[in-house]
């Protein structure tokens, strides 16, 4: 079994968090966004993942690293690939060509999962789905009556499915999908300009592929803040029962309260952080109130009450305290 994550995006909509950091490396729950991919798509399969292929921008020597890091740790090898142009997201997958043999699981790096089951490896093909109220932003699949998929659909104005794709697909044939990518791109057959996986996915549909759509339990997305910052309070809620703070901290006067990731050699004074914060090792915090947050690396936070906020690494935030006299019936915003 391979694994192939396409993560070559700049994350717009995640700035200025993606700035200095691909987004998929982002962390929520103490982790890093896309080794919760890993970690729960290694889990999902019923044999050994021999390769986790990353395909990536120019990110740098530093994140290559942690990425072949994150898939020793689950005993596979990690390998980089490079998709220097947007080109869509059947270019994408196609860029880690020397990965599309034998059984493949395609991940997109902006999304986690829940799922219950184990991977079904008899299908030509699985892609999986999850029900939503409002299906007009997503790619929506159709099933029949015998739960094969009949049509694929993106952004359907008018109501055909509530099937959304959430953007993990398994091919039971790597070698397969590589020749149907790589006739769109010998034929230069574009979808808006782009060379897209649903056009493979029509392809081999229409050959005789049969896919079945996967169902999760739990579908949470990362493309902005304030998802991310969902995301880390409904991760978190996974660990209620089992304490995600680091024995080495620094507490003073301070109240944690569950559930809470706390990193190494943080340093609270204080302070009430949680529920649902994740703070990264080696930050302050100091005369602060903070929950439903995420605050991350070598940070400082002085004087502030904040909630649902993201702060990123080696950031200085301080307020200081106000000497005040207010009288009755009076409103004090900032």
């Amino acid at each position: 079994m391979r694994i192939i994550i396409p993560m070559a995006g700049m994350g717009k909509r995640m700035r200025p968090h993606t700035l200095t950091i691909p987004k998929p490396l982002i962390p929520v729950a103490g982790k890093p966004i896309v080794e919760w991919l890993v970690e729960d798509l290694v889990a999902m399969c019923q044999e050994k993942v021999e390769e986790v292929a990353f395909v990536i921008g120019d990110f740098g020597k530093q994140v290559e690293d942690a990425l072949v890091n994150i898939a020793a740790s689950h005993g596979a090898k990690g390998t980089i690939h490079y998709q220097e142009e947007a080109l869509g997201t059947g270019h994408a997958i196609l860029c880690a060509e020397s990965a599309l043999k034998g059984k493949v699981i395609v991940a997109f790096a902006d999304t986690l999962f829940r799922s219950d089951f184990k991977l079904d490896e008899s299908k030509d093909g699985v892609i999986w789905v999850h029900k939503v109220e409002d299906p007009r932003p997503f790619g929506v699949v159709k099933v029949n009556d015998d739960q094969v998929i009949t049509d694929f659909v993106e952004k359907p104005q008018t109501f055909v499915s509530d099937l959304a794709i959430i953007g993990i697909y398994y091919f039971g044939s790597g070698e397969t999908l590589h020749s149907e990518l790589q006739y769109l791109i010998d034929n230069d057959v574009r979808d808006k300009g782009e060379y897209q996986l649903t056009s493979a996915l029509e392809n081999m549909k229409a050959k005789g592929a049969r896919f079945a759509p996967g169902t999760v339990s739990e579908w949470l997305d990362c493309g902005n803040k304030n998802a991310t910052v969902d995301t880390n309070q409904r991760m978190l809620e996974r660990f209620r029962d089992k304490s995600l703070v680091s024995q080495n901290i620094k507490q003073e006067n301070s109240v944690i309260i569950p559930p809470c990731f706390i990193g190494d050699n943080v340093t609270l004074k204080n302070a009430v952080v949680g529920p649902h914060t994740s703070v990264g090792k080696n930050t302050t915090i100091t005369d602060a109130v903070i929950h439903n947050s995420i605050v991350q690396e070598d940070s400082v936070v002085k004087g502030l009450v904040i909630s649902n906020s993201m702060i990123g690494n080696h950031v200085s935030l301080e307020h200081e305290a106000s000497d005040l006299s207010i009288g009755d019936y009076t409103t004090v915003k900032n």
